[in-house]
C-alpha cells in the first residue's frame, strides 16, 4: 500500500470524526446532569442561575444568584466541585 492509498482513509475518517467531537464539546446537561448541578449550586446558596453548559472539559453557570442578589458566573469540575467564581456585574 502506497503512502496516498493510505492516507485516504485516514483524511476521511478525520472528517467525520471531526464535527462528532466539535458537537461533544459544547452541550447542556442531560435532566439528571442538571438535577445534580441544581443539587449542588443550592447547597451552595444560590438561588437561581442561568444557562449551564459542558465547555472545555468544566461545567460552566452563568448569572447564578446568591441570597443576597449578587450575580456571578461559575465554573464546576467534572465531580461538580465548583472551581472558579467569577463577579458577573
Amino acid at each position: 500500500m502506497n503512502m496516498r492509498n493510505a492516507l485516504v482513509p485516514t483524511l476521511a475518517a478525520l472528517m467525520v470524526c471531526a464535527p462528532l467531537t466539535a458537537a461533544r464539546a459544547d452541550r447542556d446537561p442531560t435532566p439528571d446532569e442538571r438535577g445534580r448541578i441544581e443539587s449542588v449550586l443550592k447547597t451552595a446558596g444560590y438561588v437561581s442561575w442561568g444557562d449551564m453548559e459542558w465547555d472545555d472539559d468544566r461545567w460552566e453557570i452563568d448569572d447564578a444568584r446568591d441570597a443576597a442578589g449578587k450575580k456571578f458566573d461559575l465554573k464546576l469540575d467534572d465531580a461538580l466541585t465548583i472551581t472558579q467564581t467569577e463577579p458577573d456585574d
